[in-house]
């Protein structure tokens, strides 16, 4: 077995400039998991120029710069996140740039894509391009951005998409604003479908879902304003029809109701153009863990009961929900230490994600694969040609591919402590949870972005 390693971000510069060389690394004798391929078996990998040159049986001619040993880890794709707020611009109190992306590849994500409610929002083009720089800069995770589906996301006048698109980003969204003017909301709609764009929606009625917790028998004993379920079915219901009408690519964020899974179920039985995704909250917290008005357990959208969590984990397991994100929302103490109600809502989660992943693939008795899959193959799916030229290699082990890894132990537990967080932000309702799979490696583009040190 590997030696036992102490997580520590590690960024490297992996030769996005000319003239730096990219390192020749080989990875020996890990188990080599791609959900994507069905591939399982022990193996090496072999990396050049930032790509995958050998998978499986490596050519005795490979000559490495560096070599890892993989004996007794698992080296998987990197794993795609689809749901990150980095806090920059505008809340650099919450989270830097630096910080977040530092997390990103602490979890062993190397693809994410980031919600546009900064400050300025991200609904012009010279933003999406300033932050693409910087990250890039920063050779940690790929970034590829939503870009705001209406100024300021206001619900009111369109953004211009196509600039936004040339721009980079990978479709468009309203973040935690939803559309009270249907009539906005369907040209907008019909504006992306008519240019193939696809939109990211969380399905919340702008009225029912201004509470702090899920309506039931909890919040009203605590005295807390609740968000009922119809907020979000009356909303998935409204999202249906104008996809009928328009055909436009819809995906819908971070369900939250047993009843939203079974729309969603039926919404794809009959063929109408929609995704949606699941945060790691919602799939392992309900609303008695809220205990005596926890804080950290303020999220968006709220923890619901046990029966809305329990049809979620087997959504996920069916494929009703195609993919599990992090719903990463660094928050500050001085925003979190506040009563419940007042609290701002959000957790770090980046790191979390692949032990989480883990964890639910565990209780519900799945096979590694399909647990990796929900975070890693299923999401970068789900982006299909907005990926660009990763498109052909993000989530998954090719040969010729971008070498974008995840290489982590599966049979070592860690406990959550909020201090020992990359992230800026130390608040997450799973603070002293045991959890599966350390992250040993993580390499975007060829190089290594964190490892984490012997211990």
């Amino acid at each position: 077995m590997p030696a036992q390693r102490r997580a520590v971000a590690c960024p490297v510069k992996f030769g996005t400039r000319p003239g730096i060389p990219s390192m020749k690394i080989l990875i020996r004798g890990g188990r080599l998991i791609d959900p994507a391929t069905g591939r399982d078996e022990v193996g090496d990998v072999a990396i050049a120029a930032g790509r995958i040159v050998g998978l499986g049986r490596v050519s005795t001619d490979f000559r490495p710069d560096r070599n890892i040993d993989g004996s007794g880890l698992v080296v998987a794709p990197g794993l795609v996140d689809l749901a990150v707020r980095l806090r920059e611009p505008g809340h650099e109190h919450e989270g830097m740039l630096e910080s977040e992306m530092a997390a990103a590849v602490a979890g062993g994500v190397t693809s994410l894509v980031c919600l546009p409610d900064t400050d300025p929002v991200l609904d012009e083009p010279g933003l999406v391009e300033m932050l693409k720089f910087r990250a890039r800069n920063l050779n940690l995770s790929r970034l590829f951005p939503l870009g705001a589906l209406t100024r300021g996301l206001q619900g009111q006048a369109l953004t211009e998409m196509a600039e936004l698109t040339e721009a980079g980003c990978v479709g468009f969204s309203q973040a935690e604003a939803p559309i009270a003017d249907t009539l906005v909301l369907h040209r907008a709609l019909q504006y992306a479908a008519t240019f193939g764009y696809k939109v990211w929606l969380r399905p919340c009625d702008a009225y029912l879902g201004a509470g702090v917790a899920a309506k039931g028998p909890l919040a009203t004993r605590m005295g807390l304003s609740g968000v009922p379920v119809i907020a979000e079915t009356i909303a998935l219901h409204t999202l249906f029809e104008l996809v009928r009408d328009t055909g436009v690519g819809l995906h819908l964020c971070r369900l939250s109701s047993a009843a939203g899974v079974e729309l969603v179920r039926r919404a794809k039985a009959e063929g109408l153009s929609v995704t949606c995704d699941v945060s790691v909250h919602q799939l392992h917290l309900i609303d008695i863990d809220i205990g005596y008005f926890d804080a950290a357990m303020r999220l968006s959208p709220p923890l619901r009961q046990q029966r809305d969590r329990d049809a979620i984990r087997k959504g996920l397991e069916d494929g009703t929900i195609d993919a599990l994100v992090s719903d990463h929302t660094p928050v500050d103490a001085d925003a979190k230490n506040l009563p419940f109600a007042q609290a701002e809502p959000g957790a770090s989660s980046l790191e979390l994600l692949l032990g989480l992943a883990l964890k639910w693939g565990s209780d519900s008795k799945l096979p590694l694969a399909a647990s990796l899959a929900s975070v890693t193959s299923r999401p970068a799916a789900l982006l299909g040609a907005a990926l660009g030229s990763f498109a052909s290699s993000v989530g998954k082990l090719a040969e010729g591919g971008a070498a974008d890894l995840c290489v982590f132990d599966a049979a070592a537990f860690w406990t959550v402590k909020p201090s020992a967080l990359v992230s800026q932000a130390k608040h997450t309702p799973f603070a002293g949870i045991e959890l599966p799979g350390r992250v040993a490696f993580t390499l975007v583009g060829g190089q290594v972005a964190f490892e984490a040190r012997p211990r």
